[in-house]
This record gives C-alpha cells, sequence and structure tokens, in this order.
C-alpha cells in the first residue's frame, strides 16, 4: 500500500517518513504481506527517540477516553489515528474496504454490510461500484486540493498512527482477535482517510440512494418505432408521469424515523448565572462505520478540543474547546435533487442541453468478486456521469421512471462538490469565542445536512443555524421546471427538486454570497440567538425557539408552518420550557447541569402524557377485542384478545420508560398502530400553527373501533414475545456486554420519548435489543462555562470499543445504564488527577 503525501503538505522529515514506508510496505495487504512490524505490542508501546517524526502522547482517562496531545499536527492526527485503531480495528478496517470499493474482494458480491450506517445495508456489490463511481480519482483530488496545511497534516499523522497499530497488533497480543490475522486489516493511505471524509459528506443525498446509482447501466439503443403524428404522445406521456404512483426510498437520514438528535442551546436567561449551557444528544448508530468516537487533541497554543466524530475522521465533529461548546441533529433542508434529461436521438448516454446533445462521461469499473469456493472473478459495469452529477436508476421507485431509450435522471447532492465541510469543523475546533464561531459558519457556508447550536464563554444568547451547503432553487423555478415525473414524487419526495434537464435555465441558482455554485447564500438561511434558549429535535428551523417562529426562508429548508412538528420536538420544548419556569419536577427554575442531566435521561413519553387518560375508557371497558389482523403489519391474529391483564398494567404504569417501568411496551405497542389512523380521523383538535406545541390533542371518540383494534394488536404482539404486560423495561430493553444484559431506558422518537433507544427489532423476536443496528443515544454532553474552567459530562453510551475483550467495551454503557454522567476531564490538571490516568507516549 501507498502512503499518499501531497507536495508541499509536510515538512522534508515526513516525506522522507513516506518514502521510507513506502518501502516497507511493498505494497502487500494483511499478515505476511511483506510490510515491518514493529516490535512493540499494541499494549505497551516502546518509547519513542528524541528526534520522532511522528510522537504523541495519549493519556487514558476513565471510561479509557483518549486525551492526545502532540507538539504539532502530524503528531496529534498520529496519536488520534493510533487511539482509534486501538479502540476499534475490526470496524475501521472493514469500513476502509467500504469507501475503496473493496467489500465483494473479501466477502463476496451478495453479502451485505455488517452494520447499519449512512449507506444502510447495501450488498457488497452495489457498495463497491457506487464509491468506486462516485468518489473518483478526480473527485478525490479536488477534495485534497481544497483542504488547509494543517489539516494535511492531521490526516497523514492519522493514516501514520493507524498503520503504526495495524503492525503491533499483527505482530502480537491478544486484542482484535475477530479481525487481526485477517488479510483484509491492512495499512491505509491518506487517500483512504480523504475517502472515508468526502463520505461522510454524503449522507442526505447520494448515501440514500447507493444501489440506484450503483445500478445505473444505459440501456442498449433500439430502433424508433413509428407513431402517428397526429397522436398527443407527449401531452399523454406528461399526464401519465404526473399520476404515477412512486414507491418511496429509504432515507437513512432525513426520513421517517430514521437517526435523528435533541440539542438545546440555553442561554443565561434560562442558566441564572454568567455562563450559558448546552445540552447535545445525537441519535445516532451504535455500531459500524459511523458510530461516534469520543476524544480529546491537544496542540499547545494551538488545539484544545474535546468531544467526538466519526471512526476513521480526524477532526472534531461536535463537542467543546475552552470557549465554545456546540451539537448538530439532521436537517429538514433538502441536500439533493434530480434532473429528468431528454436523449439524444438513436444515443442513450447522450442528453440534450439547450438543443445541444452532450456526451455523458463513462466509467468503466472492474469490481474484484470472491466466490463461494474462494475462486476470483471480476464483473465490470459502465456507469454514467452529467454535468449534473451521476446517473441515478429510479425504477425501484417506479418503472415508468427508468433509464428509457428517451429519458433518463441525474442526481445532483450539493455536498458533492462541498469540500470544505471539515475546514469548517477544524476553524470551530480552535474558534476563541461565539461571535467566531458564527463568523465561520456564515462564511464556509459548509456543515453538510445537520442543524448547528451552540453557546460560547462570555455570550448570553446561544446560537442555532441551519446554515450549511443547501441547493439553491427558486419558486420560479419550481413552477417552470418541475417536470410531470417530478410532480408525481412530490408526495413521496417533499421539496426535493425534480427538474427538466434540458434546459440551462432550470440550474440551480446562485447568490451573491454563495460558497459554492448552486447553493444558497448564507444570507439567505435561518439561524436565531436568543437568551432563553434554541433547540431542535430534528424538526425544520421554524420552531427554534416557539416564541419566536422563523418564517420567509425558502421552502427547500423545510417546511414553516404548514406541518405538525414531531411529539419528540413537542416534548424537547416542554421540558426546555419546564426548567426555564420551574415548572416540571427537578426543582428551582433554572437550567443547571444537574437539572439537565436528570431531566434528559427521565424518559418521559409525550403520546402518554397527553393521551392514555383518553385511551383506557375506550379500550379497558372490561370485554375482549375483536381484531383479526394486526394493522401495523396485516399478520392474522383473531378472533379476539383478552386484554384484562394488560389493561391492569398500563393503568398502573408511571407512564416513562425508565429501566423499571412497568408496561411501557404496551404503549410503545400500541402508538406505533395508533399512529397510523389518519390525523383528521384520530384527534380532536387538529394541528395549529399558532398552537405547535399543544397540538394536535385530544382523542376522536368517533376512531373507537381502530383504537381497540391497535390495542388488541399491541397485546398479542405483547403476548407473543413471551414478556410479561408488566414487564420492567430494563428487562426487554437492554444491550448486551460480555454475555450479560445491561438494563436500557428510553424508546423511538414517534411515541414522544425525548430519551431514544430505537431498537429496530421486534419485541416477539427478541425484545428491543440495542444489539443490532440500532440508533439512539449516542455521544451525549452537557457543557457550561463557569470562571476559569470548562464544566463537561458525557456519555458514550454504547462504550468506546468495538472488541469484546477490551475494558472498554462495555463499562460506558453501564455508566449510562446507572444514569452516571462522566465528569470529563479537560484541564491538564484534570486529566492528571483522574482516577483512571494512564499515560503512554508513541512515535517513529
Amino acid at each position: 500500500m501507498r502512503l499518499s503525501i501531497r507536495r508541499g503538505v509536510v515538512p522534508p522529515s515526513l516525506l522522507a517518513l513516506a518514502a521510507a514506508t513506502l518501502t516497507a510496505c511493498g505494497g502487500g495487504g494483511g499478515g505476511g504481506n511483506g510490510f515491518v512490524f514493529f516490535p512493540s505490542s499494541p499494549s505497551t508501546p516502546t518509547n519513542p527517540p528524541a528526534e520522532a517524526t511522528y510522537k504523541a502522547e495519549i493519556r487514558r482517562t476513565s471510561m479509557g477516553v483518549p486525551h492526545i496531545k502532540a507538539d504539532n499536527w502530524p503528531g496529534v492526527g498520529y496519536g488520534y489515528g493510533y487511539a482509534q485503531a486501538e479502540d476499534n480495528l475490526c470496524t475501521m478496517a472493514d469500513s476502509f474496504l467500504t469507501y475503496r470499493g473493496e467489500r465483494s474482494q473479501y466477502f463476496g458480491a451478495d453479502a451485505k454490510l455488517l452494520a447499519s450506517s449512512t449507506i444502510g445495508l447495501p450488498k457488497n456489490i452495489d457498495s463497491d461500484f457506487f464509491h468506486r463511481h462516485v468518489i473518483s480519482a478526480d473527485v478525490l483530488q479536488k477534495m485534497i486540493d481544497a483542504q488547509p496545511d494543517n489539516l494535511k497534516k492531521l490526516v497523514v499523522g492519522f493514516a501514520a498512527g493507524y498503520n503504526r497499530y495495524v503492525r503491533d497488533v499483527k505482530a502480537g497480543g491478544a486484542a482484535h482477535a475477530a479481525c487481526r490475522n485477517e488479510a483484509w486489516v491492512q495499512p491505509i493511505t491518506t487517500d483512504d482517510i480523504y475517502r472515508r471524509m468526502y463520505a461522510a459528506n454524503l449522507a442526505g443525498g447520494y448515501s440514500n440512494f447507493l444501489a440506484n446509482i450503483a445500478n445505473a447501466t444505459a440501456p442498449a439503443v433500439v430502433a424508433p418505432t413509428k407513431v402517428s403524428a397526429h397522436r398527443p404522445v407527449h401531452r399523454k406521456a406528461a399526464i401519465r408521469m404526473a399520476a404515477l404512483k412512486i414507491e418511496e426510498p429509504e432515507l437513512q437520514v432525513g426520513g421517517h424515523e430514521g437517526v435523528g438528535s435533541n440539542m438545546i442551546g440555553f442561554g443565561t436567561a434560562a442558566t441564572g448565572d454568567s455562563s450559558p449551557l448546552l445540552f447535545g444528544n445525537p441519535h445516532w448508530y451504535w455500531r459500524g462505520p459511523d458510530r461516534f468516537y469520543q476524544a480529546q487533541l491537544t496542540i499547545p497554543g494551538e488545539l484544545n478540543i474535546s468531544g467526538t466524530s466519526f471512526l476513521g475522521i480526524p477532526v472534531i465533529l461536535i463537542g467543546f474547546n475552552d470557549n465554545i461548546a456546540w451539537s448538530h441533529t439532521v436537517s429538514t433542508a433538502r441536500r439533493f435533487g434530480f434532473f429528468q434529461l431528454k436523449l439524444a436521438a438513436g444515443d442513450t448516454t447522450s442528453y440534450m442541453r439547450d438543443g445541444v446533445a452532450v456526451k455523458m462521461q463513462p466509467s468503466t469499473i472492474t469490481v474484484k468478486v470472491k466466490g463461494v469456493d474462494g475462486a476470483m472473478t471480476q464483473v465490470t459495469r459502465t456507469l454514467y456521469k452529467s454535468e449534473y452529477g451521476p446517473m441515478v436508476n429510479l425504477a425501484p421507485m417506479n418503472s415508468a421512471l427508468a433509464w428509457s431509450q428517451t429519458t433518463a435522471f441525474a442526481i445532483r447532492d450539493i455536498n458533492g462538490e462541498n469540500y470544505r465541510t471539515f475546514r469548517n469543523w477544524l476553524r470551530w475546533n480552535q474558534a476563541k469565542s461565539l461571535d467566531e464561531f458564527i463568523a465561520i459558519q456564515r462564511e464556509e457556508t459548509a456543515i453538510p445536512w445537520v442543524n448547528t447550536v451552540a453557546v460560547g464563554r462570555g455570550s448570553a444568547k446561544a446560537w442555532y443555524a441551519d446554515i450549511g451547503a443547501v441547493p439553491n432553487v427558486s419558486p420560479a423555478q419550481v413552477t417552470d421546471c418541475t417536470t410531470p415525473a417530478g410532480a408525481s414524487m412530490q408526495a413521496t419526495l417533499p421539496r426535493v427538486p425534480v427538474f427538466d434537464g434540458s434546459r440551462s435555465a432550470c440550474d440551480w441558482q446562485t447568490d451573491a454570497d454563495s460558497a459554492q455554485k448552486g447553493a444558497i447564500g448564507a444570507s439567505r438561511m435561518p439561524s436565531l440567538q436568543r437568551d432563553d434558549y434554541v433547540a431542535n429535535m430534528n424538526d425544520s428551523y421554524w420552531l427554534a425557539n416557539p416564541k419566536a417562529p422563523m418564517t420567509g426562508f425558502p421552502a427547500i429548508m423545510g417546511p414553516a408552518g404548514s406541518d405538525p412538528v414531531s411529539f419528540r420536538t413537542r416534548m424537547g420544548n416542554v421540558l426546555a420550557q419546564g426548567r426555564i419556569d420551574g415548572s416540571d419536577s427537578y426543582g428551582a427554575k433554572g437550567a443547571t447541569p444537574d437539572s439537565v442531566k436528570r431531566m434528559v435521561l427521565d424518559s418521559r413519553v409525550l403520546t402518554a402524557e397527553l393521551f392514555r387518560a383518553d385511551v383506557l375508557p375506550i379500550v379497558c371497558d372490561g370485554t375482549p377485542i375483536a381484531v383479526s389482523s394486526d394493522p401495523l403489519t396485516t399478520e392474522a391474529i383473531g378472533p379476539s384478545v383478552d386484554v384484562s391483564a394488560a389493561c391492569t398494567a398500563l393503568t398502573a404504569w408511571d407512564g416513562t420508560g425508565v429501566t423499571g417501568a412497568k408496561g411501557a411496551h404496551l404503549w410503545d405497542e400500541f402508538w406505533s398502530r395508533a399512529s397510523q389512523i389518519p390525523a383528521a380521523s384520530l384527534y380532536t383538535v387538529p394541528f395549529d400553527p399558532a398552537d405547535p406545541i399543544r397540538t394536535p390533542r385530544g382523542l376522536n371518540a368517533a376512531a373507537a373501533t381502530k383504537l381497540r383494534e391497535a390495542f388488541g394488536a399491541a397485546v398479542a404482539r405483547v403476548q407473543a414475545s413471551g414478556y410479561a404486560v408488566d414487564a420492567a423495561r430494563g428487562d426487554y430493553l437492554f444491550a448486551t456486554r460480555g454475555g450479560k444484559k445491561i438494563p436500557l431506558y428510553g424508546g423511538c422518537g414517534a411515541p414522544g420519548y425525548f430519551t431514544i433507544s430505537c431498537s429496530e427489532n421486534r419485541l416477539d423476536k427478541g425484545g428491543y435489543t440495542m444489539d443490532g443496528n440500532p440508533n439512539g443515544n449516542s455521544y451525549m454532553q452537557v457543557v457550561r462555562f463557569p470562571d476559569g474552567g470548562v464544566e463537561a459530562h458525557t456519555f458514550l453510551t454504547f462504550s468506546l470499543s468495538d472488541d469484546p475483550a477490551s475494558a472498554h467495551n462495555g463499562d460506558y454503557t453501564r455508566a449510562y445504564s446507572e444514569g452516571k454522567w462522566l465528569r470529563v476531564p479537560f484541564s491538564e490538571s484534570e486529566i492528571k488527577a483522574d482516577a483512571s490516568y494512564k499515560s503512554v507516549t508513541i512515535g517513529e
């Protein structure tokens, strides 16, 4: 393997090391491939020579959190790459195969990814073609060229640190037994890191259409059939297109439940002292390449940042430094659009634009595939790009949208051309004030698919913004450029522009302050500063604070008063306002660290608070419930279900999802079915944009039959699960570490849980286990800025390491189960005073 180092990026000493590494590596893969191992073991690295090219001190504190200190950017990257690999080698090595497009070579074509991520769970062969096609050599070079020198040095060091650990673990030791001797655990290059960084950009766009892009092959040209000149073919075709029934694509980011987050920034009017306070909590993947990793990175005088990043990313993405703290939630703004191309006559790989034929750019890609017998074969596809972006096969949404003799579709992801993302984050890592943080966000307009909330030392007001890369389409273009097919897609993909690609007038527009071509300028994007609070729970910018609704921004940013917000958004605002008013049960008013830590873990369920009293008389009238099939799954149940014991449990339930709550699963199963009833039939008071936190409300007695069926089916599911109707929450909502179940709390967002532990597993298929591909509370932080320091309380709910043999595979999860926040050390004195402090210096 090669270590890619760009000219002008690093000092000559690093270039000399790169040459030495190239000589040592030789170009092989895993164990026995000719690269030189370091003689040290993974657990006890040898001390580096005084003149080492890379040198870092890794100080680990409670829960194994690494605090990495170095004198320069390559050094801190080196320590970070080593630490991430030491804790998560198997996941990282597997993910680098994904981004290189080499999964089929090792695991076969039809196998799927082991863990979900922002690309879902595609087949290996589709993942390989997608990544090889989308992250092509020219795109990769643009990504590299756009980075500042300090980030390039960080990447060089990160790759070297990762490779150091690979050499160490292959030389000996017991860690990562599941993968350390596999051929696919290999050294990486800086290109691998840049591919991984670029892939993170695409979660709001291309990644949701991985298989559609990977399978977008052109049809062979066929001779045209004669059509009567008098038949209104085009008009009829347009009518048919407008009436298409479109299958909704599964959006990993920005979909229905999907991944999301909660964040609240309290200003000083809410905290009651001189410091604002941030609560941040992404609801994210517990496994796989996109899971978070917690660390602190320090270069004295240049960098001191604590927080989290995805595995394989050398920059902190959510966190805090001496003066600012921030978090993110997935935004409602659309980050992609489609262009419907009118193909040139007799050429299915050329399209018309302003009357001129334009040739698509072909890319013939060959993927190595390991067969079931171990034999290696090759699969070749020719995929295409247009000036808008890659071609995309939309036939799975409706066969009429297939690439035909006359029509094809291209997809454009605004973040496919956004190379500023990590430059923005690295600048935030070093920001010295909230004002500087805000100025960076406006200048870069780079944040790819998330909202931002931030607070800063000495700043009375908290900051909310959805300022990032978003397609710039005008209302006139939506009217004039949306094709009939695009009109048919609006019900399933609202606010996604589907424009006529044959006219340059339909190109995305550029403002005077746009940071890139085709993007909205920062001045037309929503932001808000308030001294009480700002928040986001994955609904649009509209209600960053319900006392100051924001409207008038481009429609593509999300609904503003037209749609009800989620019960989770409503719950979050109830919690925030309750702290400000002191109307909750957490003591005197004011957002303090202790009250916020309790508030966000207490697992209240808004739909239960709103509707349980109305539901019980309807479903618990003393008679069995007649229900022939499950309204959620259509599975046969009938003819009736005895709900008497369930009614007793639901009546006694405390209305929360804490570990000891008895009966919460009955409500979860009931609400997942009751929520399928149309809102117009379900509620007595409909959504009112003038009262968005309190509406809709009231259950409609006319919906009694459907509500009873929903409850009967819910009880049948619980009965089939083997769990008692009054089982404690932690009995069936759990994570497993070391063969032991760790009880958890919370639930999914749809019923109005603010505390999220959302399993994809059915209750009757082993309980709500968080061991598969769930999403939920992940990296949680409560941060404030007292005089002379930083006060930060954190969780990494799934723990730091993916290695079952590691002490840090489940310690943080057990602490989370018990509600024991980590007061994470930040200053040098706090780090060294930590009871679990250990330090090792590595270098080469």
